[in-house]
């Protein structure tokens, strides 16, 4: 049994166009060190998958940058490696030539020739803006035992703190763990499972599904083949209990960032031996804490110059922190420079931007306040 990942690094830019505005939804910093995609790819290499395509669209020159030839995963390989797919749908004689893919299965008809040729006999979808620590060889096993057309990953979450996209299907399951019923509005009360499109499903089956798919002009995976297929065919769900969240707006990027500083969520992505969570690996100096610095509940990437006070916040390569300087609730990106006696609460800065001396910022928990690339205050 061999498995092949397809990695979708733009399909929901549009819920953070703050942050995608220059880059992929893929290559959004998150977490001090690491990239979104890192999430996605970190979990197929831990579960053996060595031939991972990266389907991209527009605005990939960062996620290129990061990926490289994909050494730092371990997947700088002759045979398989990782791919970045082109974002045009040329794949049949029906297709526009150099149009760009609109919709999830216009993408996968545009990676035809790599699922076509990956020679693996399941291939794992992947979004990456699901933040999670999960072991695909479990759900593939899953898919494998149960019989299923499409085994997709659920996640239970409550409807009142819910940040899942809920284009993507809120399932009904039977005891045996059958989707039988996808709707696309959460309830309103208590809880329910939605899906985190993560899925599983055999090649033969997905090349059926994107023949299918141009014959009939489907548009939605979730709509057009998932929900179609429920009666006719065993659409499974295997239910991941760990820590899982998606960004799909600025607001929850704020707070899945924010609850990188509870142990509990800390443990559950990056504690584990067997399922490490990889990124880009930059060389740099230690982080410099001044006499003066004061460092509470916060996390702090290396190469940074600390000479403030810092709390409830997380801190990326490469900042700095004047003295007097007062960051709380706030989640600075690379190399932004904040000079002296600036108070800053609930901000998030984008890279390279800059904060001149006693300025004053502040948003709040559910409407972060956002400085973009390179912009001086």
């Amino acid at each position: 049994m061999t498995a092949a990942g397809l990695i979708f690094s733009n399909i929901h830019d549009q819920g953070i166009p703050e942050m995608t505005r220059r880059r992929t939804m893929a290559s959004i910093p998150f977490g001090c060190r690491y990239r979104l995609i890192d999430f996605a790819l970190s979990n197929m290499v831990n579960s053996d998958i060595s031939t991972v395509g990266v389907i991209t669209h527009y605005n990939y020159q960062s996620l290129m940058d990061h990926i490289g030839n994909g050494k730092d995963w371990d997947l700088a390989r002759r045979s398989g490696g990782i791919k970045i797919l082109p974002p045009y749908v040329t794949a049949y004689e029906n297709s526009a030539a150099g149009k760009l893919y609109e919709n999830r299965l216009e993408a996968l008809m545009g990676s035809v020739n790599f699922i076509n040729r990956c020679g693996a006999d399941y291939i794992v979808l992947s979004d990456c803006d699901v933040i999670m620590n999960i072991d695909i060889g479990a759900v593939i096993d899953e898919h494998i035992r149960s019989g299923a057309y499409i085994t997709l990953v659920a996640k239970k979450t409550e409807v009142k703190n819910s940040v899942f996209d809920q284009s993507a299907g809120v399932l009904t399951l039977d005891d045996a763990g059958r989707v039988t019923e996808v709707a696309y509005a959460l309830p309103k009360r208590g809880s329910c499972y939605v899906n985190t499109n993560l899925m599983v499903v055999s090649r033969a089956d997905l090349q059926n599904i994107i023949s299918d798919s141009i014959a009939h002009g489907y548009k939605s995976f979730s709509r057009d083949i998932i929900a179609k297929q429920l009666k006719k065919k065993p659409i499974h769900a295997y239910v991941f209990d760990g820590f899982c969240a998606c960004i799909s707006s600025l607001e929850n990027y704020f707070s899945t960032s924010m609850m990188l500083l509870q142990d509990n969520v800390r443990r559950d992505l990056f504690a584990s031996p067997d399922r490490k969570i990889f990124t880009k690996i930059r060389n740099s100096a230690p982080t410099k804490y001044s006499h003066e610095a004061n460092i509470k509940n916060s996390m702090i990437a290396d190469g940074c110059i600390i000479e403030g006070t810092v709390e409830n916040s997380i801190i990326f390569r490469g900042v700095h922190i004047g003295k007097g300087t007062v960051v709380k609730n706030s989640i600075l990106l690379q190399d932004t420079y904040v000079g002296s006696g600036v108070t800053l609460n609930c901000v998030i800065t984008d890279k390279n931007v800059v904060i001149k001396d006693e300025r004053m910022l502040s948003g709040y928990e559910t409407m972060p306040f956002f400085i973009g690339k390179g912009i001086m205050v």
